[in-house]
């Protein structure tokens, strides 16, 4: 079993950084229950592929780029904004 960590201590702060006897104040809005989140969650991913569907794909290849500089990454992505904007049309 392990031992328990020890308690974190800072002696920078010798006081409690919260104010535990202060009352909170006011609470501005609410938020809203919906009543079947597993259904709204699928709606959401049918939109998003729709959407995905609709504007042509991705627009980047998938990957890790590794470039050497910022102007050489700019060229890169500029490349890639053009190639995907004259495939739509």
């Amino acid at each position: 079993m392990l031992s328990p960590a020890p308690p974190l201590t800072c002696r920078a702060l010798d006081y409690t950084a919260i104010n535990l006897e202060e009352k909170i104040g006011k609470t501005v809005g609410r938020r809203r229950q919906v009543r079947d989140a597993f259904r709204y969650g699928m709606g959401l991913q049918r939109l998003g592929a729709e959407l995905s569907r609709s504007l042509g794909g991705p627009r980047y290849p998938k990957g890790v780029f590794k470039f050497h500089s910022h102007e050489e990454a700019d060229a890169w992505m500029m490349k890639y904004q053009i190639r995907s904007a004259t495939k739509r049309r």
